[in-house]
């Protein structure tokens, strides 16, 4: 590899770090004859497919000059880093060389803002081009669109990547204006919309034409920055609710916020990124998406935070005593999947087994029932019957945090064994 390829490899690799709106695929783009690559099973950048693979992607900014002066952007126009630019061509040849070589399964590619939102799009939509048209490359390919870009341009895009993302970065307008006073959250929902607007046609064409081209088909993501403004999670979760309204929107992503421009007085002062917050933030995520909760049963006007010492679904449990103990011989699929401990797969093998006996403790530990945490809320044949109501929220609470300190302290001991 040439020496100037290397060095800007090396910076605008660094540069696009930050970023985390990443996934599995979700998209089938099988490989063709003469062509190279398929997205068959494949997610990106260390991300973990469906069957419990780890894939990986080249994850690459086009540059890091930017016209824009965002606060928590380490590539802010002003800011005094090291700036690089790929040409199209550089940027093609370095995607095909390092996939032949085995080293990545697909590409993110996202970029700095150059002269205006459409020229910058226009040349990271050349590149994809290029890789399909040219290189007949099959791979996948997730793309993030400027916000500001033209329907016209945002349209382009979606004929080549399998997704398409536009960030969101901060969840209220008045904090958006404040932190990144180039951009507004109009400039980023109308890219969104074009987004979805190409998916359902799409959707709506192959129906009637199985040729008929794909658009952007693994969707679209967005990404909120967690902790560089004063929003609560009540509204950050309330946004994300918003944005699952949107038929092809896949994911939202919380990235917590980095301190990288600590001299701006406009910003928090972090000594280190909210990661606590950002994965209970994940684990709310998760509770709407695939548990049939609604925001305002996570969070609301007493509890607008999320809790950091526990997860957010035994929060809600520990709130509402009056839900349990659940009846894991009787209880409907819903409310088996509210019971602290049990997921999506247990739940679902619950209702399989009791349907050739009656379920008990031990066939809960083998369907894989978080039994230490489940075992308060639940009720079932050789169980004993002492649940929430047997001794309180509180009780309940301090026991299974005791548990969890003491833990950390008994990892800790070991370590300054192995390493004293």
């Amino acid at each position: 590899m040439k020496e100037d390829i290397l060095e800007k490899l090396k910076t605008l690799a660094e540069s696009a770090k930050y970023d985390v709106s990443c996934s599995s695929s979700g998209t089938t783009r099988k490989s063709t004859p003469g062509g190279i690559g398929n997205t068959a099973g494949f997610g990106i950048c260390h991300s973990f497919t469906e069957d419990g693979r780890c894939v990986s992607l080249l994850k690459i900014m086009l540059t890091n000059y930017c016209i824009y002066d965002c606060a928590y952007c380490i590539n802010r126009r002003s800011n005094d880093i090291r700036r690089a630019t790929f040409s199209v061509e550089e940027l093609v040849e370095l995607t095909i060389e390092f996939y032949r070589r085995n080293y990545i399964e697909g590409l993110f590619l996202s970029s700095g803002v150059i002269i205006n939102p459409d020229y910058t799009m226009e040349r990271m939509v050349r590149v994809i081009k290029q890789l399909r048209t040219v290189h007949r490359y099959n791979g996948y390919i997730h793309m993030k669109s400027i916000p500001g870009a033209s329907e016209e341009i945002v349209r382009q895009a979606g004929l080549y990547a399998d997704r398409l993302s536009v960030n969101i970065e901060i969840p209220t307008e008045q904090n958006l204006k404040m932190l990144a006073p180039e951009k507004s959250l109009d400039s980023i929902f109308k890219p969104m919309l074009y987004i979805q607007q190409g998916v359902l046609e799409s959707t709506e064409e192959r129906r009637k034409f199985n040729s008929a081209p794909r658009f952007a088909p693994a969707g679209q993501s967005t990404q909120m920055i967690i902790g560089a403004s004063n929003e609560s999670d009540k509204q950050i979760l309330f946004t994300s609710a918003s944005m699952y309204q949107r038929p092809s929107m896949k994911r939202v992503y919380y990235s917590g916020y980095i301190p990288v421009n600590s001299y701006d007085n406009r910003l928090p002062a972090l000594k280190q990124p909210p990661l606590v917050r950002e994965n209970r933030l994940y684990q709310a995520d998760w509770l709407m998406r695939f548990y049939n909760f609604k925001v305002d049963e996570i969070v609301d006007d007493k509890h607008p935070n999320l809790d950091l010492e526990i997860d957010p679904k035994l929060s809600w449990a520990l709130r509402h005593p009056e839900q349990f103990p659940v009846d894991m011989n009787k209880a409907d699929y819903t409310q088996i999947l509210r019971v602290p401990g049990i997921g999506v797969k247990s739940a679902k093998l619950i209702i399989v087994t009791r349907q050739s006996g009656r379920i008990n403790a031990s066939v809960l530990k083998r369907i894989g029932v978080v039994m230490k945490k489940a075992q308060y809320f639940i009720t079932c044949n050789e169980l004993p019957t002492f649940t929430i109501h047997e001794t309180s929220p509180e009780y309940v609470r301090r026991i299974l945090t005791e548990k969890k300190t003491a833990k950390g302290k008994d990892n800790q001991q070991q370590l300054s064994l192995i390493f004293d």
